[in-house]
């Protein structure tokens, strides 16, 4: 089964009312981190097994999960039982397993991806930050990996406010980076990656390596980085505003990230891309 990497060690400092306290993996929309939906959103398609990459507050990440049936279930205690805890429903979460990695306090996207290595044996795995949310068709994006033949995919998608650097395509390849966007109609760079485990030979075990910088800019120089195309619902949690409008999604019962999208749509062609921040 291809694996899930999921970046979640991040200082998340834009988004401080929330993430002074836990990282930014862990602030809820409605109710549930929005780790828990990242997950559920690859899950739907058949992809539970988890890599996640830890470091600011990760402590929290992993009781979250040991405590997980607790927290989320209705059940009896029995003290001083063998068997001491009957859970009256069902763990629709069963056949997701997780592992945990420590990449460092202070480490940046690529060396975060670097340190988890030994755990990806197969030929292509994901790789998403821990704070954005799509209805991006997960089966589509790894077959549209697959059928170019490159080493890297990024989804490309369409930003309501351009705050990130631009990424300059021809076609479906990428051929550059650009820092600041030239205009408002460029795309970015949604954080659904797919990558071959070649990729690795681009990342550096240094806190400073950072993923969107020299890793990228050499796979586009080397003509290995393709952007698949997302014409649909995007939303990183950047800012206060942005954890306040997925709560309202949530709320409003309209959250398309909850829906497995049926068919890929055709592929639509975009001209300039933007590269995201790090997580």
């Amino acid at each position: 089964m291809t694996k899930v990497v999921i970046l979640c060690g991040g200082l998340g400092t834009r988004l401080r009312e929330e993430t002074e306290y836990r990282p930014k993996p862990m602030v809820p929309i409605g109710g549930q981190p929005i780790l828990w939906h990242i997950m559920n959103r690859y899950a739907a398609y058949g992809y539970t097994d988890f890599i996640l990459c830890l470091g600011y507050k990760g402590h929290m990440i992993k009781d979250y999960f040991l405590h997980y049936r607790t927290q989320t279930s209705d059940f009896t205690l029995r003290l001083g039982e063998q068997q001491p805890i009957e859970y009256h429903s069902p763990c629709r979460e069963k056949d997701w397993v997780i592992t945990f990695v420590e990449t460092g306090e202070h480490a940046m996207t690529g060396a975060r991806v670097k340190r988890i290595e030994r755990y990806i044996q197969q030929e292509a795995f994901f790789l998403t930050y821990g704070d954005g949310l799509s209805d991006v068709d997960i089966d589509a994006l790894l077959r549209f990996h697959q059928n170019h033949g490159r080493l890297g995919t990024v989804t490309s998608i369409h930003p309501e406010a351009s705050r990130f650097g631009e990424l300059i395509l021809d076609g479906d390849q990428v051929s550059a980076f650009m820092e600041k966007p030239k205009q408002d109609e460029a795309c970015i760079n949604g954080g659904f990656f797919v990558f071959n485990r070649e990729f690795f030979q681009y990342l550096k075990d240094d806190d400073s390596c950072v993923l969107e910088q020299e890793p990228l800019q050499q796979l586009v120089r080397d003509w290995q980085l393709m952007a698949y195309s997302h014409p649909g619902f995007w939303q990183c949690m950047d800012t206060y505003r942005d954890y306040q409008k997925l709560n309202e999604i949530w709320k409003q019962g309209q959250a398309p990230w909850t829906r497995k999208t049926p068919d890929a749509a055709p592929q639509v062609k975009h001209s300039r891309v933007l590269a995201k921040g790090m997580v």
